[in-house]
């Protein structure tokens, strides 16, 4: 990364958002009092996760979807105050200007990587593009793309697959047109419709049939559908949600949940195999007192009927396993109560009678 580069990820990376749905995750930025991202990223739900350097996760509104332009606007349910707010570019993008992209592909968070524009101005369909060579990858749709000066020009919105490095952003001038007609509207739960064009208001749509000239509105079908877990995925969410966990907040996806829990952290995982297993790494092996830390792991995991000790490389997780033809309410309820209760004792008396280390964690996203 260059040094120019550095500077402005500095500048910038408070205003970068990740977005987060059951459906994946993406990247955003404030832009004023509304972070911006793309229509796909926030998958029509009316409601996401999102965070950042200074915003610890939260529901943020989808309060614009734009189907179209593959647009939306996200207000955050607090102010949030940056030291550097990004602005919008105030002159016209050229071939050959060097341009920096950030967002959190892959979970990776505030990759940036620096490119050029290879065409200013690239058609697809009845759309302008900005077409540049910066590497993006699945994560970076909805994330800025800058200039030197550390303007916005474009929202970065979709790839060439197989291609070498063929990213396209949508320009800043679309962004600034539909940012000032929405601002004008002072309304919030706006639609634009991909036919007509017109900026619509949610509580003016009927049968998710757009007012202005008829057509069907899926992303009004979505948004008033939402999201609604079935199956086991269902039965998971309801054992964690009758435990006073916050669900919503939890999630990372359709089959994952993350806990911090006292101090400590716990993951969910739905595998396709039918297998779900959830854990918590206690603590990492210590040089010395092995061997009466295995007897005791031993002993303790005699006495277990639901969960048990394993070891993973240095790293001892406390964990329940089951099939999910086998999870019951009853069951899940009772296992996962006591994974959240006793894995924090479990840790401080691993590190306090045995020495033992404190974990390292992933950071969780």
């Amino acid at each position: 990364m260059s040094v120019s580069t550095q500077k402005i990820l500095d500048h910038a990376m408070e205003n970068i958002i990740q977005v987060s749905t059951p459906y994946g995750t993406g990247s955003g930025f404030l832009l004023g009092d509304l972070i911006v991202t793309n229509s796909h990223v926030v998958g029509g739900l009316k409601e996401v996760i999102v965070s950042a350097k200074h915003l610890p996760r939260c529901i943020g509104s989808v309060v614009y979807d734009d189907v179209s332009y593959d647009l939306a606007f996200i207000r955050p349910p607090t102010k949030i105050i940056t030291h550097h707010p990004l602005k919008i570019c105030s002159s016209v993008v050229q071939d050959g200007d060097i341009v920096i992209a950030i967002g959190h592909p892959y979970g990776l968070n505030y990759s940036t990587t620096e490119g050029i524009v290879s065409k200013a101005s690239r058609l697809q369909g009845e759309i302008e593009y900005i077409q540049f060579d910066a590497a993006i990858n699945p994560g970076n749709s909805g994330g800025p793309l800058l200039n030197e000066k550390k303007e916005v020009v474009g929202v970065n919105t979709f790839i060439i697959q197989n291609s070498n490095n063929l990213g396209f952003a949508l320009p800043y001038y679309y962004l600034s047109e539909v940012m000032e007609k929405f601002i004008a509207l002072d309304h919030d739960a706006i639609i634009r419709c991909n036919s007509c064009k017109n900026m619509i208001d949610e509580a003016l749509i009927i049968n998710d049939y757009c007012p202005q000239c008829g057509v069907k509105l899926d992303v009004a079908k979505r948004r008033r559908e939402g999201y609604k877990p079935s199956g086991v995925v269902h039965l998971i969410e309801k054992i964690l949600d009758s435990l006073k966990l916050n669900v919503p907040l939890s999630r990372r996806s359709q089959r994952n949940w993350k806990f911090d829990s006292k101090n400590i952290k716990i993951e969910i995982n739905y595998y396709d195999n039918g297998v779900i297993i959830s854990d918590c790494a206690l603590c990492r092996i210590p040089q010395d007192n092995i061997e009466s830390l295995y007897d005791f792991l031993l002993s303790e995991n005699d006495k277990f009927d639901r969960l048990q000790f394993s070891i993973n490389e240095n790293t001892i997780y406390l964990s329940y396993v089951i099939v999910d033809s086998s999870l019951t309410y009853e069951l899940g309820f009772k296992a996962l109560k006591r994974l959240f209760h006793e894995a924090p004792q479990y840790s401080q008396k691993l590190m306090r009678d045995f020495g033992a280390l404190e974990p390292k964690y992933d950071e969780f996203d």
